[in-house]
């Protein structure tokens, strides 16, 4: 079982910047795909960006220009360094976790095992 912890959420203006991070513990794969979801009101849950195993990163549309995604596979930590945050940014942020091989996907539906969602809000 994957437990998936985030932390670093809050508030920011504007233009400013937030740092996200997920411990996952009980990973005992070698292969696997961890992301970052956000849900904004009203709206269902999009891909912010993935990180696979094997080094491989992809974004959400139009978010790799602002934000980026890494991992320390030591000690299994998936952090997001979001800058020039927009109000549209503001939403639930989900770390998620797919440890059946080391593909990532778009589709929510593919990760098993979720965060508990951290707040990010973004005032103008």
């Amino acid at each position: 079982q994957v437990r998936l912890m985030e932390s670093g959420g809050g508030s920011a203006q504007a233009g400013g910047s937030l740092r996200l991070s997920c411990a996952a513990g009980g990973l005992t794969v070698d292969d696997y795909c961890m992301a970052w979801y956000r849900q904004r009101p009203g709206k269902g849950r999009q891909k912010v960006a993935t990180h696979s195993s094997d080094g491989t990163t992809n974004y959400g549309i139009y978010l790799s220009d602002r934000f980026v995604v890494s991992l320390d596979k030591d000690q299994h930590i998936l952090t997001l360094q979001m800058n020039a945050l927009k109000p549209e940014d503001t939403g639930v942020y989900y770390c998620a976790a797919r440890v059946v091989g080391r593909l990532c996907y778009t589709d929510p539906d593919e990760y098993l095992f979720w965060g508990q969602g951290t707040q990010i809000t973004v005032s103008s």
